[in-house]
């Protein structure tokens, strides 16, 4: 330093300098300024930090609105003995909610050690975590290693769900978010205790295989519950969260191998875990038991027929309930409901093991192909094939049967749509998707019911192996023509209940049309029955008593009584294409309608029946309970209405138990047990039914082909009644046999089998004991058997004035068929020689001429024979007297002798010649009455 004088004096002018002050002077206040700026950048920063965070909290739900529980369960189905049969969920909805007392310790802590490690010190937010994860940022330039806890993992799944999807974001959303997830956490350990914490996160988060919490998980790796899983078995599930794709155990069982190493690592480190259980769960080979269970469990389960039934009949009901089909939809698949079902899994087990069995079914079993392709042309084109073109090209090429689609075998069928794509792929491209649909012919279908309550019991929706959920199923969706099932519910049930009529009341099985101007055709070929009851027409299902029977009643009535026996396939006036089509007509009687109907409905009628005339609506479940706890649709008392009379439900019972004695469904009798039922076959055998019940169930069965082929004869057309005795004859094996109630107002009388009516003594001579509701026993006597004068012309009773009256005994159309042709009984049965005949004199005496001739001609033709014969004989005693005679003569010893014998000779040759000529006579008028109607048959013939 320079100390001296100059150096000081030069010091002290400096300091006295007015730029260096100045300067100085400008240095402090821009220091100040400086500082000022910094302090207010500061104040600034801060203000504007704490504005940018309170911007953030400001938009953070509030406390009270949030819930950290997980949404989207599974829904599952249960039988009525509480057995799980189906789960259904829809993506992001397999979950199945535990609590923390079902969850194994060692699942819990697993969790902890690989995720949160400090889970049970922080208060939401691991600060300890957030500056390791920013010092191995900083340090490697790699920012990805987590700090979020599982408190904030929860928030982030169930709070703040919208953003998470949300991915492609910049830095600025990622910190806000990140500010109120750790804000929340905070927040939400303040409110609820880390065990709820920890329960919520295990049943939220997503461990892969479209499984989501740890129960779900559990089922689908193991195949058992959570609480039974072994450490080893935890520790794969907690290795999955971080990557459910990476550390998926079934496509990546190495990954998770690896980093459930991790885990137990971690759990030793920390304390969860001993040593020895350390080394027990790392030599445990897991892997090979997942393999094994997802073989079995596999990635989809095809629910059953009876399943795919309640899901649509719960749809239905919760939209009627007041949801939305959205909502509805929702809550069926991601509700977390609980389906109490009515399927009984024993009854089931039987239908389907009797259904599924080849050996019931005839030989000759077909195959119906669906066949559906999509073909990619070489210029990018796609071009879409149907079953309908495939069946048009078979045609085209040669195929003349009837229904191309119909293989005897499958390996016809693959054959056929190898030649086929062949001849598809020749203008080139290539097959891009495909669909094979083959079911063997002919079909079925089985609906069993407990009459009593209403609860269908069992459902078979078709042969051969279900492929898909929620395909067609044959016993509640597929409407088919009922056939002669119907005859007891359109017809039988409204006569005897409302009409008027007994099972003894009378029709005659003769020639009838119905109002079109159609015959109506009998089942069988072997003419006519003649005089039948209602009890005859039921037993062996003649088809046109039961159409006189409607006619008598009107089918309006029968329509009516359909409708309340809860049929919803009918029609009364619909339009079809621009006509007008009903149900309200004759065909009725015999089961044919516009629709068809379903074997659901049909067997419910039949209940109904069997339940004393009471139809309870066919129900599938009892109650379904939500998520919470809360029954949402009860159905434990279904809607009931007494559609017909106890008597009425009584007599068609009893009627139908002859059905399958000595009627068209005996085969049916397995024996032991009291049964009552109807057969049904449409008259081009498309569709054949049997319907009927003991005192415990009912069960309807159908067959017939898909493709409304008609069935072959013997077996096919037997397959019904076959199905029907194997299923409810197992059923009933350890049931007591009980007899059909009999109720109080039944009782029985002796009537006249041919007319239905109270016997004439000593002319009805066919008796019969039936049943009758009382008060409708009846009063009149019989108007069948009559005995008195009969017009000899035409066969009827005698009018006061008929020329032709002859004594004698008669059979005369029963009253109630002689008024379906809109006569009156005795005007059906009288003789036309009534006084409208001889209002005119002239006219009538020549009718009365002719009809004498008709009489005389009738009467020789008829006597022809008798008449005939009765000469021959006498002819042949003739001429033996003839012979003795002549003998006698040549031997006589005298003259007196001789004498005797040639008056004897004399006589006979006299008796001889007047039969010869009598017999010629008759031969002659015999021939030319036989040439007469000859030519009358020629002459009308060319008419």
């Amino acid at each position: 330093m320079n100390y001296g004088k100059r150096g000081a004096a030069r010091k002290k002018k400096a300091l006295r300098s007015k730029s260096k002050k100045w300067g100085n002077r400008f240095a402090l206040s821009f220091f100040k300024v400086f500082l000022c700026c910094v302090i207010a950048v500061g104040v600034l920063g801060i203000c504007g930090g704490l504005g940018f965070v309170k911007g953030i909290l400001s938009s953070v739900p509030d406390m009270s609105n949030i819930d950290v529980s997980p949404s989207g369960f599974s829904t599952f189905i249960y039988d009525s003995q509480g057995n799980q049969t189906a789960k259904l969920d829809a993506e992001g909805s397999n979950r199945v909610p535990v609590s923390m007392e079902d969850i194994p310790e060692d699942l819990a802590h697993a969790f902890v050690a690989i995720e949160d490690e400090r889970f049970y010190e922080h208060n939401g937010i691991d600060l300890r975590g957030i500056l390791r994860a920013a010092y191995v940022g900083l340090t490697s330039g790699n920012f990805s290693e987590g700090a979020s806890t599982i408190t904030q993992q929860l928030i982030k799944n169930n709070v703040l769900t919208t953003w998470t999807s949300e991915s492609e974001r910049g830095f600025a959303y990622k910190l806000k978010r990140k500010i109120q997830e750790q804000y929340l956490a905070v927040m939400l350990e303040q409110e609820m205790d880390k065990d709820k914490i920890l329960e919520n996160y295990m049943n939220t988060i997503n461990l892969g295989q479209n499984t989501l919490g740890v129960q779900a998980a559990s089922r689908r790796y193991f195949g058992k519950n959570v609480w039974d899983l072994s450490l080893s078995e935890c520790t794969v599930i907690a290795a999955i969260t971080q990557n459910p794709s990476r550390y998926n155990p079934i496509s990546h069982p190495e990954d998770n191998a690896n980093r459930r190493e991790d885990v137990l690592d971690k759990m030793l480190e920390q304390g969860w875990i001993t040593q020895g259980e350390y080394n027990e769960a790392l030599a445990d080979d897991v892997y090979s038991r997942i393999q094994t269970v997802n073989q079995e469990t596999g990635e989809t389960q095809v629910n059953s027929y009876f399943v795919d039934a309640v899901t649509e009949e719960v749809m239905e009901d919760l939209q009627a309930a007041g949801y939305s089909e959205t909502q509805a939809y929702s809550l069926l698949y991601a509700g977390g409901l609980k389906i109490y079902t009515t399927q009984d899994p024993n009854i089931q087990a039987i239908a389907d093991e009797v259904c599924s069995n080849e050996e019931n079914y005839p030989d000759g079993t077909t195959w119906y192909l669906d066949y559906q392709l999509t073909i990619e042309r070489d210029n990018g084109e796609t071009e879409n094939f149907s079953k309908e073109m495939l069946e048009t090209w078979m045609e085209e090429n040669g195929n003349t049967s009837k229904y191309p689609l119909l293989f005897s075998s499958q390996d016809d069928a693959n054959a056929t749509i190898e030649q086929y794509k062949t001849h598809l792929l020749e203008s080139g491209g290539e097959v891009i998707a495909e669909k094979i649909s083959m079911t063997p012919q002919p079909q079925i279908s089985m609906t069993i019911e407990d009459q009593s309550t209403g609860y269908v019991v069992a459902i078979v929706g078709g042969r051969g192996a279900k492929e898909a959920n929620r395909t067609l199923n044959r016993a509640t969706s597929t409407p088919r023509q009922p056939g002669s099932t119907f005859k007891i519910v359109s017809t039988y049930a409204p006569a005897l209940d409302s009409a008027g009529l007994t099972l003894a009341d009378v029709f005659v099985d003769a020639p009838f049309n119905y109002d079109s101007g159609r015959p109506v055709s009998n089942w069988y070929s072997s003419g006519y029955r003649g005089i039948c009851s209602l009890r005859e027409g039921i037993a062996d299902s003649l088809n046109i008593i039961a159409v006189k029977t409607l006619t008598y009643i009107s089918p309006r009535t029968g329509y009516d009584y359909l409708m309340n026996f809860g049929f919803t396939t009918l029609t009364d006036g619909e339009e079809i294409n621009g006509q007008i089509f009903s149900d309200v007509a004759q065909p009725l009687a015999l089961g044919g309608i516009t629709h068809g109907v379903t074997n659901l409905e049909l067997n419910a009628a039949y209940a109904a029946i069997a339940n004393k005339g009471t139809y309870i609506e066919p129900t599938l479940y009892t109650k379904v309970v939500d998520h919470d706890g809360n029954v949402i649709l009860d159905n434990t008392q279904p809607a009931s209405r007494q559609v017909i009379k106890e008597s009425t439900a009584f007599l068609l019972t009893d009627a139908m138990v002859d059905v399958v004695t000595t009627g068209t469904g005996a085969s049916v009798n397995f024996g032991g047990m009291s049964i009552a039922g109807k057969t049904g076959t449409t008259s081009d055998y498309n569709d054949v039914w049997f319907s009927g019940y003991s005192p415990y169930y009912t069960c309807t069965t159908w067959t017939g082909y898909d493709n409304n082929a008609k069935l072959a004869a013997g077996g096919e057309r037997n397959l019904a009644k076959t199905l029907w005795r194997a299923a409810m004859s197992k059923i009933h094996e350890n049931l007591e046999n009980k007899a059909f109630e009999v109720p109080g107002d039944i009782v029985t009388a002796t009537v006249c089998s041919k007319s239905g009516k109270l016997p004439i003594e000593g002319l009805c001579s066919e008796l019969k004991t039936e049943y009758f509701a009382q008060g409708t026993v009846p009063t009149e006597t019989c108007d069948v058997h009559y005995q008195g004068f009969v017009c000899e012309y035409s066969g009827l009773k005698a009018t006061d004035q008929c020329p032709f009256k002859v004594p004698g005994t008669l059979e005369l159309t029963p009253s109630m068929d002689a008024t379906l042709s809109g006569n009156v009984t005795q005007a059906a049965n009288e003789c036309p020689h009534n006084a409208e005949f001889f209002a005119d004199p002239n006219a009538a005496a020549a009718v009365i001429e002719q009809q004498q001739q008709e009489i005389n001609a009738r009467n020789l033709l008829n006597n022809y024979d008798m008449q005939m014969a009765t000469w021959q004989a006498a002819l042949q005693n003739a001429q033996a007297a003839l012979t003795a005679a002549q003998q006698q003569a040549a031997s006589a010893a005298d003259e007196a002798s001789q004498a005797a014998a040639q008056a004897a000779i004399a006589q006979a040759q006299q008796e001889i010649d007047s039969l010869t000529e009598q017999i010629t006579a008759l031969q002659n008028a015999y021939a030319a009455q036989q040439a007469q109607q000859a030519a009358q048959g020629t002459a009308e013939g060319t008419q």
